[in-house]
């Protein structure tokens, strides 16, 4: 009978000197030097050297070890040794080992990293296997749990809110239309309005969840399905929702700095290495400062990420713009009421790249109707959403996180597909 598992490798340290494990995982490398045979398995966490030594291994299991390929699950009960040779200063001596599985020949290249990316995403599967990748989603997952602890902490409420609805959330055309039974339905773009209407009940509250955008997009920084962090909070502005994203800022690169000197090793270079005091970098004196490093940019313009890159000269590599230009932000995102030609929202931008969007959300229905009608849009066609707006609705801003953008940028990776386990764009449906 194969014993359980009862270590990872991170786990085997020199401190478990003498102690007998049992390891589960793949071969990564295989050395025959004669009379001593180096089995390296990997799994999850890493690597562990096994030491196969004629006169103290048992003839069978040296036996086997030229049988082994790379990749084949093996399952071995071993004793630990602290070692000045081996690279992680611990190896494990075999007892037993079972192959649960053999391995055929891989479509991608995890020991050089020759694959190019369209090779890797065809057999993602695989390329899944790769020590980077393994450092990339266990990092993710590390990066999930500090924001969740953060918004926790200040009394938000998990929630989930329904992913096919009746009509368009944010009032634009990049829809995915699905046959629902004997009508037509649609891919929900955001949790936006069901997040505004639960801060009549819940008051805070947050979605980690898919969202999609049936976006004719082909760029390094747009996915078609991709998964959005969402808050909405009751009885706050846009101001204390950035003073909310500084704190979750700080918690995920503290969690990123947990697992830096894994992630340099593999060539993953964070770019942030602390989180202070966020510049909040008006949306007027963004564009003066662009007009000076001569770019063509008027007010009301948009700014692609060639000129948020630009602006890091002067703001640093993480900085909020804020008070956009009402023709730029959604319907239902308040006008600053001194100015309403500008509104009370921002952008929270890394490297170039807007990671999150927000702002404080028009609360009153007349106000709202209003800017519908202004956009285009029939009210009526929002009658669900408008009437709670007649039972109570409180002043609430909130926040859209892009999640795998985030990774992308919190990790310094070229492409949003690698911060994704299946990628899903104009032209990939599969794996």
């Amino acid at each position: 009978m194969v014993p359980r598992k009862t270590h990872f490798t991170s786990e085997v340290t020199p401190e478990l000197h003498g102690k007998e494990v049992v390891l589960a995982g793949w071969v990564w490398e295989v050395r025959d030097l004669g009379k001593v045979k180096f089995v390296i398995l990997r799994d999850r966490e890493g690597f562990v050297q096994l030491t196969f030594k004629s006169g103290r291994t048992p003839e069978e299991l040296l036996s086997k070890v030229p049988y082994l390929n790379k990749e084949d699950v093996i399952v071995v009960r071993g004793v630990v040794e602290a070692s000045r040779v081996a690279k992680t200063g611990v190896e494990v001596f075999p007892l037993e080992m079972w192959v649960l599985a053999k391995a055929k020949p891989l479509p991608v290249d995890l020991w050089g990293g020759t694959s190019d990316l369209p090779t890797r995403l065809k057999y993602r599967p695989v390329d899944l296997k790769s020590p980077r990748n393994l450092a990339i989603f266990t990092t993710a997952s590390e990066i999930l749990r500090a924001i969740r602890e953060v918004l926790y902490k200040h009394k938000f409420v998990e929630v989930f809110t329904p992913k096919i609805i009746a009509t368009s959330t944010e009032g634009g055309a990049e829809l995915f239309a699905v046959l629902y039974f004997e009508r037509v339905a649609y891919l929900a773009q955001s949790p936006q309005l069901y997040k505004e209407q639960l801060t009549a009940s819940l008051e805070r509250v947050f979605e980690i969840a898919p969202a999609y955008r049936a976006e004719k997009h082909n760029t390094d920084y747009h996915l078609n399905e991709f998964i959005s962090i969402d808050g909405e909070g009751a009885f706050m502005d846009y101001s204390d929702v950035m003073d909310l994203l500084e704190e979750i800022m700080r918690a995920v690169v503290s969690a990123i700095n947990a697992k830096r000197e894994r992630l340099e090793k593999l060539g993953i270079r964070p770019p942030l290495y602390d989180v202070g005091r966020i510049p909040r970098v008006s949306y007027d004196e963004a564009i003066d400062k662009l007009k000076s490093l001569g770019y063509d940019v008027k007010w009301g313009d948009d700014l692609n990420v060639e000129m948020q890159r630009a602006l890091t000269k002067f703001y640093g590599p993480l900085y909020f713009l804020v008070d956009f230009p009402a023709s730029l932000r959604p319907f239902y995102t308040k006008r600053k009421d001194d100015d309403p030609k500008r509104t009370e929202s921002y952008d929270l931008v890394l490297n170039g790249i807007e990671i999150v969007s927000g702002a404080t959300r028009i609360h009153q229905r007349e106000v709202l109707e209003k800017e519908m009608r202004e956009r285009g849009l029939d009210p009526s066609a929002f009658e669900s959403h408008l009437s709670v707006f007649d039972w109570g609705m409180p002043p609430h801003a909130g926040f859209g996180m892009g999640f795998n953008r985030l990774l992308m940028a919190l990790l310094g990776l070229s492409n949003v597909r690698e911060a994704v386990l299946y990628p899903r764009d104009r032209y990939r449906l599969e794996p």
